[in-house]
């Protein structure tokens, strides 16, 4: 890992196949928290800037980073997968001094689990923000239109056009290699505490989903809180001190 001594310049994370993942840290005390973004994001969104700019007045130890052929981190987006974003997510917190707090974002909150599954000794707590566990097989593919599902079967890749995401490549690699990652089939054992923020009005992730989350979690205390009117975003000030304030519970716990 490069060192950098500008907390706002971006350091890069080398992986064993030459690729980067690009992040930016912020010093500081206690637990480290690590924002985990969502399909098709990047480390400057509104919830990780919030975060950043909390850590700085709180004297919190933080990082963002971007995953796989995300933002800028390096890749090829065809070859993205879960179990690649995993894998680089347990290296980052491989590569931190102490415990670390996972904040997952949509499919932040995927990765984010498989990585305290791996890492449970290094996992303090995790906060999840509209958590997208299981989207390809549960979400997203029955969300295709029967002739993208039907090309990807056939060619192995189709082109979708969503808004708010753009044009991208879905590929049949990436739904086939997310079977081995699914998390509802059976119980998913953390011992650390998890606190979910689901908006009840996201039309993304339905609240449900979260609710069949809490109900394989084991091993640990679990809180679910249903944000009434909250979108999938969850970024309007009220919802973003909300996460602020799960965050600081389980960095001080």
């Amino acid at each position: 890992m490069t060192d950098v001594t500008n907390d706002d310049a971006i350091q890069r994370l080398e992986r064993p196949d030459g690729e980067t993942i690009a992040f930016k840290s912020v010093s500081g005390d206690g637990p480290t928290v690590i924002w985990i973004g969502g399909f098709r994001s990047d480390m400057e969104g509104t919830k990780a800037l919030a975060l950043d700019a909390v850590a700085r007045d709180r004297g919190w130890a933080y990082v963002r980073y971007d995953h796989f052929a995300h933002g800028q981190s390096s890749g090829d987006w065809r070859q993205a997968t879960i179990g690649r974003w995993r894998e680089d997510a347990i290296a980052l917190i491989d590569s931190l001094k102490g415990p670390v707090v996972l904040v997952g974002s949509s499919m932040g909150g995927w990765v984010a689990l498989l990585a305290a599954l791996a890492r449970p000794e290094a996992i303090a707590g995790l906060v999840l923000v509209n958590p997208a566990q299981d989207f390809t097989e549960a979400l997203m593919w029955p969300g295709l239109a029967d002739h993208e599902r039907q090309a990807i079967l056939r060619d192995g890749e189709t082109v979708v056009v969503e808004e708010g995401l753009g044009s991208y490549v879905l590929t049949r690699a990436m739904f086939e290699e997310a079977k081995t990652w699914l998390l509802l089939g059976a119980p998913v054992r953390i011992a650390a505490p998890v606190h979910i923020l689901q908006g009840r009005a996201d039309d993304v992730v339905p609240w449900g989903h979260s609710i069949q989350l809490v109900e394989r979690l084991a091993g640990g205390d679990v809180r679910l809180d249903l944000i009434e009117g909250g979108d999938h975003r969850l970024s309007t000030p009220a919802d973003l001190d909300r996460l602020v304030a799960a965050v600081e519970a389980l960095r001080s716990a």
